[in-house]
């Protein structure tokens, strides 16, 4: 399923259209988001960074949203993730896209201009409608919680 999105480059920086994202691969579910910074920035162990995109996007209704996800090889070979796990763009969003990274490891981690920082996807979003119960149906698992289905 294809949507169409709009895109808005938010500041002056040469090169500035190589930070408009795509995808990797034909099997790429998100587009790379990379860092629209002029000078490196070093994020030390532990310290929390809010690293530009460049970029705003529209979604095309209530029923699309964009979801900031980190990327793998940043976290699992240097610790650096984003802070809020996953960002999520609201329809009516349109400010520029920023990621709140976070190092996790114990070394000091620098993120150049054009890195790429995370990935964008665009998943369906459902509004519901609440409705109160006084009673959930039966289920299998029922309210077992953390580690209730023997999974590890």
């Amino acid at each position: 399923m294809d949507i169409d999105v709009k895109i808005k480059l938010m500041r002056k920086i040469d090169g500035q259209a190589d930070f408009i994202p795509s995808y990797a691969t034909s099997g790429s579910a998100g587009m790379d988001l990379k860092a629209c910074i002029e000078v490196p920035v070093t994020i030390a162990p532990g310290e929390i960074c809010k690293v530009p995109t460049g970029i705003a996007i529209q979604l095309p209704n209530r029923y699309a949203g964009g979801f900031v996800f980190p990327r793998s090889g940043l976290s699992s070979k240097n610790g650096i993730s984003l802070i809020n796990c996953v960002g999520v763009i609201d329809s009516d969003y349109t400010g520029e896209i920023v990621c709140p990274m976070v190092n996790h490891s114990d070394k000091e981690f620098t993120i150049n201009p054009g890195d790429r920082i995370a990935q964008l996807v665009f998943m369906p979003v459902y509004n519901a409608a609440l409705t109160l119960a006084d009673e959930l149906e039966e289920t299998e698992r029922g309210s077992g919680g953390f580690g209730s289905t023997g999974i590890r």
